[in-house]
């Protein structure tokens, strides 16, 4: 019986055959979605760790709980001055890390 050899795909050529290449639309919308759904988590994991409730962080925050759930289950875009109230009132930092024409920059 001879042996047929099976071709293995990295994660970089899967999202490339199937949602599209770095640069395009549909990649572009893909890799926002999916760090928005990081965020969310993470505000949610800090937020539960703090035993708080949505509520209770949407008051600490200035919104409504309706906008904490939201950024939670990342149904809509929130602006960078509601995460930054948000990280501030779950006493997290948040840092950024920012890359132009594949360089790193340092904000000092």
């Amino acid at each position: 019986m001879e042996k047929t050899e099976i071709k293995s795909y990295s994660l970089a050529e899967m999202k490339d055959k199937y949602i599209g290449k770095i640069g395009s639309g549909d990649r572009e919308e893909y890799e926002y979605e999916l760090r928005m759904d990081v965020l969310g988590k993470m505000i949610k994991k800090a937020r539960t760790e703090r035993n708080l409730t949505q509520e209770q962080l949407g008051q600490l925050v200035g919104v409504q709980k309706s906008q904490i759930s939201k950024l939670e289950s990342h149904t809509n875009s929130a602006t960078i001055d509601t995460i930054l109230k948000v990280f501030k009132a779950l006493k997290a930092d948040i840092h950024f890390n920012v890359t132009i024409e594949n360089q790193y920059v340092q904000l000092v």
